[in-house]
């Protein structure tokens, strides 16, 4: 069944080499050389001066994003619906709740409880947005940003509205630090929309392939840097956007399933 082109808007990128998307788009084309040194983490101005200080690194990261994918997208935040990714969650706090359960159970935090769940950064921002649009918290491992974009694209063929899509994750510490290898922070965010606006920066079509996934994407330097991360198979899109050029992608699903994208620049 062939599934509608959609488009994409407002492309936002965060990592402390490239703290943005101008800076991430301008590496990605060999224009410009990664941040030196690195960025602190974002301090998103969407939450009140307390919850900024007292929010996590993944609360930090998809609002700093988000709001910049809602603000170059032009739409309203608070009538968008939104898909938010991460592999794993804020595994920084996942490490402190495990090993504060198994020393004194008594002294667990219930700030540190409530930013555990997976759902908390997309609660941050419906609140934050006053959204009472349908959200959604995805996670599939190394899949994630894959599997949010299918979600995603799924969500606005079949409702005929916009979309925003975010994803980010943090390093693994402590314990957890051997079982996973994220490494470093990456957020991304985009709007999808079933209809091409002044704002419009790439069509895509899009199909699910089973059987093997195509050859493995070959990433820039800067790319290569951030690939420890969770959320590295955002990176192949990203970088394409960065291009401008028509490309085809294969992004994996699983070993036996991916999403193909055929992306179109849209001037």
């Amino acid at each position: 069944m062939k599934t509608p082109t959609l488009y994409i808007e407002g492309p936002a990128f965060w990592a402390p080499t490239l703290p943005g998307w101008e800076t991430a788009r301008a590496v990605f084309r060999g224009e410009a050389e990664p941040a030196d040194p690195p960025a602190k983490r974002p301090s998103p101005q969407l939450l009140a001066p307390a919850e900024r200080r007292r929010a996590p690194d993944t609360v930090a990261l998809a609002l700093e994003v988000a709001a910049a994918a809602i603000a170059a997208s032009g739409r309203d935040a608070a009538q968008l619906p939104c898909v938010f990714a991460s592999a794993h969650g804020d595994l920084g706090i996942n490490d402190y709740m495990s090993s504060t359960l198994a020393s004194d159970p008594k002294l667990l935090s219930p700030i540190k409880f409530h930013n555990s769940v997976h759902n908390a950064a997309v609660g941050y921002w419906t609140i934050g947005t006053g959204c009472m649009a349908a959200s959604n918290s995805v996670s599939a491992y190394e899949s994630s940003f894959a599997t949010a974009l299918l979600e995603a694209a799924a969500q606005c063929a079949a409702d005929q509205e916009a979309v925003l899509l975010a994803g980010f994750d943090i390093p693994a510490v402590g314990a957890l630090a051997s079982i996973t290898t994220s490494r470093g922070l990456l957020a991304v965010a985009l709007v999808l929309a079933p209809a091409r606006t002044e704002r419009t920066v790439a069509s895509f079509e899009w199909s699910l392939a089973s059987g093997a996934p195509a050859a493995p994407w070959t990433p820039s330097d800067a790319a290569c840097a951030l690939k420890a991360n969770a959320m590295a198979d955002a990176l192949p899109l990203f970088e394409s956007l960065a291009r401008g050029n028509p490309e085809a992608l294969a992004l994996p699903l699983s070993a036996t399933l991916s999403l193909q994208l055929r992306l179109e620049p849209q001037g």
